[in-house]
C-alpha cells in the first residue's frame, strides 16, 4: 500500500469518526451551548451564503443554514475552509441538511449525521455552536434527535411549514416532530426562525424572518464579487449584484414539493381555479384578454378557454382551450398545451347548474406582477402564458407544442422570438436594452394565466 493510499484510507475526511456518539449509530454529539449575557437579546440571523471574512457589520448575528443545501455543501466537503470566518460571528447554528419527507431514509440519516458532525467539529475548533434540529415523518424520530444533549438550546424554522408563495401550511407535520423534540431533548430554549405557531410550547426565542433578511443588512460592497456564492446568480458574478431574490430562505423540511397549492388572497387571478361545481368563471385581463374557466365536480378548474391569440396568431387560434391538470405532487393547477381550432371552436358550455351570482373576476392594477424571480419561474413551470409591458413595449411568453418549449417574444413580432428550455433561459432574454432577469419584478404584467 502506498503512503498516499494509506493516508487517504485513514483520513478524517473519509472516516469522520473522531466524535463518537451514543448508541449503535454513533451520531456525533454537539456540546451543550454555554450562553452568555445578551446572546438572545434582539437576536438576528445571517445566512451562511452572506457571511464573509471582510464583514464588519453583522458579527453580532448568529449564522444560519436554512438554505438550499447546494449553498453550503462546502462546509461538509472542506470543513476547515470556513473556520476563521464563522468564528467571528456571535454563534453558528449547525447546518440544516435536508430532511424532506420524500427522501430515502438512508439519506435522511446521512444528513442528520452531517449536521451533527459539522457542529461537533466547529465546537472542537472553539466556535460557539447551537444544534439545528429537523425531522421527517415519525419514522425518523429514532435518529433525528440524536447528537443533541438534553437541555440544549436548539434552533428550528417554521418557514417551510407556514403558508407562503401559494402553499398551504404543513403544520401537522411540523408540530408532530416539534412535540417529539420537546419530549426527547427538553431544550432549555428554542430559537425559532420565522413566526412560531400558536401551538408551540417551550421557551421560544422568536427571530423575525424579515428583519434578518437582506433588506435590513448593510453590505460592504467591496467583497460582493469575491468568493461569496450568494452573489453568483444565473452563472454570472458581478460587483453590482444582479438580484437578492435568491437569498430567501430555501427550506427547513417537510415536503420537497413545498406543500399543496392554495390561491394567494392578494392575487385575485388565482381564485378563478376554484369555485362551485359546474360554473364558468370569466376573468378579464388588463389587456382585454378574456379567460373562461370551467369548474369541475370537485370544485377545481378542469378546462379553460382563452379568447385571445396572445399576439401569436401563428401559434394560437382565437379562441383556444387548455385542459387544467392537478395530478402533480403539490396539487396546483397546470395548463396543458393549447388546443387550437383552425376550423372554428366548439361552444364552451356551462353545466346544467346555473348561478345567479356574478362570477366575473376583476383584476386590480399590479396584482399579476411578479414579486420574486422564484414566482416567475414557478409560473412558467406550471404552463403559464404571460404578457407584460416594459418601457412601453408589450412582450409575451407562451408554451406550445408537445415538447412544451418556452417561447418569449415581442408582441406580434415572431422574428424576435427566443425558444428556451427553462425559465432561467427565458430570463436571459433582452427586453430592449435590459435583461429580463434584471427587470422581471418591475415589469407591468397585463395578462397571466397563473
Amino acid at each position: 500500500m502506498t503512503e498516499e493510499n494509506y493516508n487517504y484510507r485513514t483520513s478524517q475526511t473519509l472516516l469522520r469518526n473522531q466524535f463518537p456518539g451514543k448508541g449503535k449509530l454513533q451520531i456525533p454529539i454537539i456540546p451543550k451551548f454555554e450562553s452568555r449575557a445578551g446572546d438572545f437579546d434582539d437576536l438576528l440571523l445571517i445566512g451562511f451564503d452572506k457571511t464573509h471574512l471582510e464583514d464588519q457589520n453583522h458579527l453580532n448575528r448568529m449564522v444560519h443554514f436554512f438554505l438550499y443545501d447546494y449553498r453550503f455543501e462546502r462546509v461538509w466537503k472542506s470543513p476547515d475552509n470556513d473556520i476563521e470566518k464563522l468564528s467571528r460571528y456571535r454563534a453558528v447554528l449547525s447546518p440544516d441538511f435536508s430532511m424532506y419527507l420524500e427522501m430515502a431514509p438512508v439519506m435522511q440519516l446521512y444528513n442528520v449525521f452531517r449536521n451533527r458532525w459539522c457542529g461537533a467539529y466547529w465546537a472542537s475548533k472553539g466556535i460557539r455552536v447551537i444544534p439545528t434540529v429537523n425531522w421527517g415523518d415519525e419514522s425518523t424520530f429514532d435518529f433525528c434527535f440524536e447528537g443533541v444533549e438534553k437541555g440544549s438550546t436548539v434552533a428550528v424554522s417554521t418557514y417551510m411549514a407556514s403558508e407562503h408563495d401559494n402553499r398551504k401550511d404543513q403544520k401537522e407535520w411540523f408540530m408532530a416532530g416539534y412535540n417529539e423534540m420537546l419530549h426527547r431533548i427538553e431544550p432549555e430554549r428554542i430559537i425559532c426562525y420565522n413566526t412560531p405557531f400558536p401551538e408551540m410550547q417551550g421557551n421560544i426565542v422568536f427571530v423575525d424572518y424579515e428583519r434578518s433578511s437582506w433588506r435590513h443588512m448593510a453590505y460592504e460592497r467591496s467583497f460582493c464579487a469575491e468568493d461569496l456564492d450568494a452573489f453568483k446568480i444565473g452563472g454570472t458574478t458581478a460587483q453590482k449584484c444582479d438580484t437578492m431574490e435568491a437569498y430567501r430562505i430555501g427550506k427547513g423540511g417537510g415536503s420537497a414539493f413545498g406543500g399543496e397549492w392554495r390561491p394567494n388572497p392578494n392575487k385575485p387571478n388565482d381564485s378563478r381555479y376554484l369555485g362551485n361545481p359546474g360554473e364558468i368563471k370569466t376573468t378579464i385581463m388588463k389587456n382585454g384578454d378574456v379567460f373562461k374557466t370551467k369548474i369541475g365536480d370537485d370544485g377545481r378548474a378542469e378546462k379553460e378557454r382563452h379568447e385571445t391569440n396572445h399576439n401569436r396568431g401563428d401559434k394560437h387560434t382565437n379562441p383556444h382551450d387548455h385542459i387544467i391538470n392537478w395530478n402533480n405532487p403539490d396539487k396546483h393547477p397546470e395548463l396543458s398545451p393549447p388546443i387550437n381550432y383552425p376550423s372554428g371552436a366548439p361552444e364552451f358550455k356551462q353545466y346544467e347548474r346555473m348561478f345567479s351570482v356574478d362570477n366575473s373576476i376583476i383584476i386590480p392594477d399590479g396584482s399579476m406582477n411578479f414579486e420574486t424571480i422564484s414566482e416567475f419561474k414557478r409560473s412558467i413551470k406550471w404552463g403559464a402564458e404571460i404578457e407584460f409591458v416594459w418601457n412601453g413595449i408589450t412582450y409575451g411568453i407562451v408554451r406550445y407544442g408537445t415538447n412544451q418549449k418556452i417561447t418569449i417574444y415581442r408582441a406580434n413580432r415572431p422574428e424576435t422570438e427566443m425558444v428556451c428550455e427553462t425559465a432561467d433561459d427565458a430570463l436571459e432574454y433582452m427586453v430592449g436594452t435590459d435583461r429580463l432577469r434584471d427587470v422581471i419584478t418591475r415589469v407591468n404584467v397585463i395578462s397571466r394565466t397563473i
